[in-house]
């Protein structure tokens, strides 16, 4: 009796320890899963999309970024999701290399461009029949890298991308003569950088008509560079923008012409032109039979039919007071309305209704005065018969978020659903009877959800990652704090897993921009399960003087939480990723509260960064002069806010123990400019570690393989829990 006591006792404490949550690693966060929807069928009755692991996101050749010919082996499961019955269905046996996936107007057939075979094939999956149809296209040329995927009515044919061998050898001659030589010559006389050059060859394409039954390939139009490809309804046309590079710009406008035109597909390639090229991006809005569009041009809004020989102005000249300046309304297009009589367009007062027939224009919604705090709204899509706006909604000073309805009658919102959790990638089927959106409480990594408009019977349509119930996860709460110019600003704080409120903990901070939203975060956990804080705080950003934000907004922040007597002030760490490396590096020239810092492919030096990375371009002139970076002036007009936000320059005042991740083949920000401040920190007896992944990109470790993702983490943890212990 005593030994099946034993036995039980025994039984009971195994049942104990696996019901125990454990801890959350690396390991973990590859396997973690996603889902992205591409496609869902009109009727919203079926979704296609595409599951995802992290891992899927790894062993990327960095050092081809660039290459024409290159496709990264991003891996995935091609799946259908049946809104009815939940059930999910694999399209292929086995993860594949997607180059995009299509329904069919009517529903029953998806096409699919899968990679294999050193390129990509068409694919037609019937859903009645639940079979996979390779098409083999009766032509010499291939598929695209980024083809277009348009079904025509009919549903017997579709329009792709297609490229040829002489392409190909072209790509590969302009990649390697950049990359390897034996020499490359750099000329200012030439109208286009020469990664500039190699990227306008990437974008040409021959655009193509595939029967699916027969796989005959019908060329539409010569080689050049096409998007934004429309078909109107009932019309055997093809609308389309082809753009015309002419020269390399630093400003983010100009060097490029635009042009919308028609393609009559009945009349041998016959062409009309709707807009003239000029350097002016087209920006169009379809109603929905996709035979009228709606634009601005200054200002004022312009229909057109493809029909038509001009276009109309259905705006009226008119002024209106904002924030007590009168000037003439300077209208954006945003939608039209169901059955296509009604163009909606904003202004800075509000939304107009304007009708397009009597030319009438009425303020609908009138935006509120305070913008900066009231809740964040988008508008989602019509209700069917016109009556309504769905708009997705988010406050702005608490974790409530949601759908709301506004009705154009009353003028009145209604909520349909609006709670503390993370609504996320709305989207409504054109039916407008279903939306779909991700949906996570705002810990968890989220799932698919459907739901019907009145949010009565919403579906949990995918369950990725079940087994996260027995994994130890952080839970978050938003912090609201002033910088110490006054400014409002809110955090995300996430909380050690086991939190014992009588104990004081290590605080690492997460330096970015801003932050808001909480959700899923793998680093934040992680930093959880190592027994600290993790802290996303915000900075207020001015341009001009980026660099001052992270010294007022981070440790502001910081000083909350020890006042709530949450945080041991000892034990402070930061780290950045990219811009959030630039500011870590920079943040510690300025102060000496942290125990220690990590800066992941983050710049070091502002003025030699502008020219150290030759394959992205002009961007990183762009980012300092009119970007991210937020210097607003160019080296020669303003060089000492350059120095100002270079943290090489103040290398001598850096007392915070320093660890540099970097990535060899990181085409954003590379290893070499990183490397000029462990350099300086050397010289000047600073404790600096830097560590190269040669397999990296941006990202460093996280952006390379399976071994340097682990290594990567394991050396920050140890950063963290070395420098703290030692204070």
């Amino acid at each position: 009796m005593k030994k099946i006591s034993i036995i039980i006792t025994l039984f009971l404490i195994t049942l104990w320890v696996f019901s125990q949550k454990t801890a959350f690693t690396t390991h973990d966060v590859l396997a973690l899963k996603s889902f992205n929807a591409v496609d869902i069928t009109d009727d919203g009755s079926l979704v296609a999309g595409m599951v995802r692991a992290r891992k899927d996101r790894l062993n990327i050749d960095h050092k081809r970024y660039g290459d024409p010919n290159y496709v990264a082996p991003y891996m995935s499961e091609i799946v259908i999701i049946n809104t009815s019955t939940g059930k999910t269905y694999k399209v292929f046996e086995s993860a594949v290399i997607s180059g995009g996936l299509s329904w069919s107007p009517d529903g029953k057939s998806l096409a699919c461009l899968i990679y294999e075979d050193d390129r990509y094939s068409l694919y037609i999956y019937n859903t009645e029949k639940a079979k996979n149809k390779k098409i083999k296209l009766k032509t010499d040329l291939y598929i695209a890298s980024g083809s277009m995927l348009e079904w025509m009515h009919g549903g017997n044919s579709l329009i792709i991308s297609l490229r040829s061998k002489e392409w190909k050898r072209t790509g590969d001659s302009l990649f390697r003569e950049a990359t390897a030589g034996p020499v490359t010559v750099y000329d200012s006389r030439k109208p286009f950088l020469r990664w500039e050059e190699i990227r306008n060859h990437s974008s040409l394409s021959i655009p193509a008509k595939v029967d699916i039954n027969t796989g005959y390939v019908e060329n539409l139009l010569p080689e050049s560079r096409y998007s934004n490809i429309t078909l109107p309804e009932q019309e055997n046309k093809m609308v389309f923008v082809e753009s015309i590079p002419k020269k390399t710009s630093y400003n983010r406008r100009g060097g490029t012409d635009y042009g919308l035109y028609i393609l009559d597909l009945d009349d041998q390639g016959l062409v009309d032109t709707l807009m003239k090229k000029s350097e002016k991006r087209i920006n169009i809005r379809w109603d929905d039979s996709k035979t009228k569009y709606a634009y601005t041009d200054s200002g004022q809004v312009y229909i057109r039919s493809i029909f038509a020989s001009v276009p109309v102005k259905v705006s009226t000249d008119t002024t209106e007071v904002v924030k007590n300046d009168t000037s003439e309304a300077k209208f954006s297009v945003m939608r039209w309305s169901p059955g296509g009589r009604d163009v909606l367009a904003s202004t800075k007062k509000g939304y107009w209704m304007i009708d397009t027939e009597s030319k009438t224009m009425e303020l609908v919604y009138e935006l509120p005065e305070d913008t900066e705090k009231s809740p964040r709204l988008r508008i989602i899509g019509w209700k069917p018969d016109g009556s309504s706006w769905y708009m997705s909604y988010s406050a702005r000073d608490k974790w409530e978020r949601g759908m709301v309805e506004y009705k154009l009658g009353t003028r009145q919102f209604t909520d349909l659903v609006k709670d503390s959790k993370l609504y996320s990638s709305w989207q409504m089927s054109e039916d407008g009877n279903s939306f779909f959106y991700s949906l996570s409480d705002g810990n968890s990594p989220p799932d698919f959800y459907v739901s019907d408009t009145g949010f009565e019977t919403p579906k949990k349509l995918t369950d990725l990652n079940p087994w996260i119930e027995n994994k130890k996860i952080t839970r978050s709460e938003l912090v609201k704090y002033l910088d110490s110019d006054g400014n409002e600003l809110y955090g995300v704080l996430y909380y050690p897993v086991d939190y014992d409120p009588e104990k004081k903990y290590p605080l690492v901070c997460e330096i970015y921009e801003e932050f808001f939203n909480n959700g899923y975060s793998y680093s934040m956990n992680l930093i959880a399960n190592a027994g600290y804080f993790g802290f996303k705080p915000s900075v207020n950003l001015i341009e001009g003087y980026p660099g001052e934000a992270w010294i007022k907004g981070v440790t502001s922040g910081i000083n909350k939480l020890i006042e709530r007597g949450l945080v041991d002030k000892d034990k402070l760490g930061v780290h950045g990723t990219s811009y959030g490396g630039y500011a870590t590096s920079l943040l510690i020239t300025q102060t000496d509260r942290f125990a220690a810092a990590i800066n992941i492919s983050g710049k070091t030096n502002i003025i030699s960064f502008l020219g150290d990375s030759p394959r992205i371009g002009t961007r990183n002139y762009a980012a300092a002069e009119v970007g991210q970076d937020r210097i607003g002036e160019t080296l020669w007009d303003a060089p000492m806010k350059y120095f100002a936000t270079s943290a090489i320059l103040f290398a001598d005042r850096i007392n915070t123990p320093h660890l540099l991740l970097t990535g060899e083949g990181d085409w954003n920000v590379p290893a070499l400019n990183t490397r000029e401040l462990y350099y300086a920190m050397r010289r000047l007896g600073k404790e600096v570690v830097w560590v190269n992944y040669i397999n990296g990109g941006h990202g460093a470790g996280m952006a390379s393989n399976e071994a340097d993702f682990h290594d990567h983490w394991r050396r920050m943890i140890d950063w963290y829990q070395k420098h703290f212990e030692e204070e």
